[in-house]
């Protein structure tokens, strides 16, 4: 039974979360993340809605939901469109082959948003957005990510980069300090 609500309503109420308690967060997320990927399930839609908070409590313990456009392959190559437009990579929206590093770009943008408290893409026009995301055009701006720390941002840029097999897989994401 999980009555904690979502994720996504969990940042509105808390506006951002700070590093530590994403810390926490993220690894719980990025271990389960690891379990599809290591079964060779890639999930397509993981975005803040889709985490579900397993306590009103517990800030740190989360289960991924709705695997409406999750996909069993290993190794394949997808041109499937799908996904919420501010979290697909933008290899789904050129229609160029994809796998797993698909989620990693996904779990770069809840990352941004967990410390930053505001999406890295965003236009009203999905067609602005979309150019946004295929050109990675974001950044950290000093009066919202000042107190966040250079590893964090780092991080987010490893998973935020247009080159799919540079992008940080979910192994070198967790490793990462």
């Amino acid at each position: 039974y999980l009555d904690g609500g979502v994720l996504f309503d969990r940042i509105v109420k808390k506006t951002y979360y700070i590093e530590k308690e994403a810390g926490d967060l993220v690894v719980i997320i990025l271990r389960a993340i690891k379990y599809l990927h290591d079964m060779d399930v890639i999930h397509r839609d993981l975005k803040p809605e889709n985490l579900i908070m397993t306590s009103k409590d517990d800030d740190a313990n989360v289960k991924i939901a709705d695997f409406g456009f999750a996909v069993k392959c290993n190794g394949c190559n997808i041109t499937t469109q799908c996904g919420t437009p501010g979290y697909i990579a933008p290899e789904i929206i050129e229609t160029k082959a994809y796998g797993k590093p698909v989620d990693m770009w996904s779990f770069g943008v809840i990352l941004y948003i967990l410390l930053g408290g505001y999406p890295p893409f965003h236009d009203d026009n999905q067609r602005i957005l979309f150019k946004k995301i295929t050109k990675a055009d974001y950044q950290f701006h000093p009066d919202y990510w000042r107190t966040v720390s250079d590893e964090a941002k780092d991080m987010i840029r490893g998973l935020l980069t247009l080159d799919m097999h540079k992008r940080l897989t979910v192994d070198q994401a967790l490793a990462h300090p």
